[in-house]
């Protein structure tokens, strides 16, 4: 009977920090319910010595792994690569739980927070396309910019969208950060057992972003065609 109620209390727990961390910001991706699920244990689980900036820079962390695997694979083995799990499970960790205890805690701090996270991602992402740069050699190289550049108009539409429409979305339909990490991670997988696969899987992953951020740019141009109609209607 104890057992019973124990794991009544952890759904009921789970639960209610579940409410606390979704309650402002909508997620659309694919592992969507499992990963917010994961989330909202886990925020009961972290320390209260344990801050959100602490958890921002244990994503870093996870980051500069990522990095330093593409780095030691190319001047040591290829089998540092599989180093890159880790990193991308660390930066999931933290990028995760950061904001999420603030709420969690009822401690948000949504500018510096927003701020902060933004500026992160950015050069998170600088250093994975660094990455991979420095471990491909020749003209395939420039998918490592490419990539760069195609999440960086990914940030850009999320935040053109927030500024239009008042949403702040990290989520490109069915994709986000999440599975993002796991496609990157698979492709790093993919390279230890199949030397030179990792330049194809780029150009795929780079041709896919490059169709979704010219979908998602045309639907915000539609939004804010409409907006800019309606207002137009109200001050006529």
């Amino acid at each position: 009977m104890d057992h019973i109620h124990k794991k009544s209390d952890l759904f009921k727990s789970t639960s209610e920090a579940l409410e606390s961390i979704t309650r402002d910001r909508l997620r659309t991706n694919l592992l969507r319910k499992h990963e917010q699920w994961a989330i909202a244990f886990l925020v009961q689980k972290v320390p209260l010595r344990v801050t959100s900036n602490m958890l921002t820079g244990l994503g870093f962390f996870g980051n500069l792994i990522v990095f330093s695997a593409f780095v030691m694979a190319f001047y040591l083995s290829k089998y540092f690569l599989l180093l890159g799990i880790l990193g991308f499970a660390i930066s999931w960790l933290g990028d995760s739980l950061d904001g999420r205890v603030a709420y969690f805690r009822n401690k948000p701090r949504k500018s510096y927070g927003f701020t902060l996270d933004i500026t992160i991602d950015w050069i998170s992402i600088l250093l994975i396309g660094l990455g991979y740069i420095i471990y491909i050699e020749g003209t395939w190289e420039l998918l490592g910019y490419v990539f760069v550049v195609l999440y960086g108009w990914e940030m850009i539409i999320a935040l053109m969208r927030y500024k239009i429409t008042g949403k702040y979305l990290i989520d490109s339909g069915k994709l986000g950060p999440t599975e993002v990490r796991i496609v990157i991670a698979s492709v790093m997988i993919l390279e230890v057992f199949l030397q030179g696969s990792l330049k194809y899987s780029a150009l795929v992953i780079c041709l896919i972003m490059l169709i979704v951020n010219i979908i998602d740019t045309n639907k915000l141009l539609t939004v804010a065609d409409q907006i800019d109609k309606e207002e137009a209607k109200k001050e006529s």
